[in-house]
């Protein structure tokens, strides 16, 4: 009887741990996409300015996508901003990156080269236009930078996009009626009151280059009211992406005195092209998820990305492999 008593405890001892493989299998096998070992390889990865959000992202988010794919080598770019991205990896200069999606449909509607091959992987974050000036200005709206020196940006950046279609919607002709510089979000903050009167900037929720000049009180935002948003919007095209909106007091505390400021936003796109590997594609739209609080800490825009608004991302379609992914993780 014990000897038979003992035959069946190592049965069952047996069958307990073939269970208990099975199940971390299937575990693993859902931790895993598809079950297989990490893509590898090298891939470019366009971000931004060295003082913007689109390169503290790319930096971070290389770190996060280093602890799921060891074998995968990430290149980080800089570049203008949103507009040199979009044609980076249309061109495939680049393999992914970060851009505005009003950038984004300007290069569609221009029928640009590769427009057709861009797709969407995640939307990530807004991008908050901040129009800064002295504190002792006299510039209180858009309109008032008539003949005044205003950084609008690089050429190939989001920014100028957006700064020379709010001029425009405020009467004025880039051009002629202010004295352009293209300062961007690195040497823009530093030149104000010494050269510059304003300085455009589009960016996430804070941003370091303009968080350093915040904290000494000496400025403050133009408010952009519903009315320019809405003449942006009569002009057509891109324009739709823009949705007016409050800068939040808790930006820059010391340069609000805990008061919002009138202003309008649009949407950050991670994108593709159509042609990018789909199985390296949703592993690295789960990282972008996975990965929003430690990158968040660092970044707060980041803290927005969730995946129940990742899958918007217009006006690009989804990329097979974040279709995939999606797919997969419902919430």
């Amino acid at each position: 009887m014990s000897t038979l008593l003992a035959r069946i405890g190592r049965r069952r001892a047996v069958q307990g741990a073939v269970a208990g493989a099975v199940a971390l299998g299937l575990l693993l096998w859902w931790l895993l996409p598809l079950g297989e070992k990490p893509p590898s390889g090298t891939i470019t990865f366009s971000t931004g300015t060295r003082a913007g959000v689109y390169q503290k992202y790319g930096e971070l988010l290389r770190a996060a996508l280093r602890k799921d794919m060891p074998d995968l080598t990430v290149r980080l770019l800089t570049s203008a901003g949103s507009q040199e991205n979009v044609e980076r990896v249309a061109s495939g200069k680049a393999d992914f990156t970060i851009a505005a999606a009003d950038a984004v449909e300007t290069y569609e509607i221009a029928g640009r080269p590769g427009a057709d091959r861009l797709r969407g992987v995640a939307r990530l974050y807004d991008d908050y236009v901040q129009l800064v000036v002295p504190a002792g200005s006299d510039i209180q709206t858009v309109a008032d930078l008539r003949g005044k020196r205003v950084a609008i940006g690089l050429p190939d950046s989001g920014v100028r996009l957006i700064a020379d279609r709010l001029l425009k919607a405020a009467g004025l002709d880039p051009e002629k009626d202010v004295v352009p510089s293209a300062d961007g979000i690195d040497t823009g903050p530093g030149r104000l009151g010494h050269g510059l009167d304003a300085f455009f900037w589009s960016g996430g929720l804070p941003t370091d280059g303009l968080k350093r000049i915040a904290r000494s009180g000496a400025f403050r935002f133009v408010p952009i009211g519903p009315d320019l948003v809405s003449a942006l919007h009569a002009s057509g095209g891109a324009t739709r992406y823009y949705r007016g909106t409050n800068m939040p007091e808790s930006a820059y505390p010391a340069m609000q005195n805990g008061v919002a400021v009138p202003t309008m936003a649009v949407s950050n796109l991670l994108m593709t092209r159509a042609d990018m590997d789909p199985r390296l594609t949703r592993w690295l739209t789960r990282t972008v998820l996975d990965s929003r609080d430690g990158i968040g800490a660092h970044v707060h825009s980041a803290q927005l990305v969730d995946l129940r608004t990742a899958i918007y991302t217009a006006p690009l379609a989804l990329h097979e492999g974040a279709r995939r992914y999606y797919r997969s993780a419902k919430p």
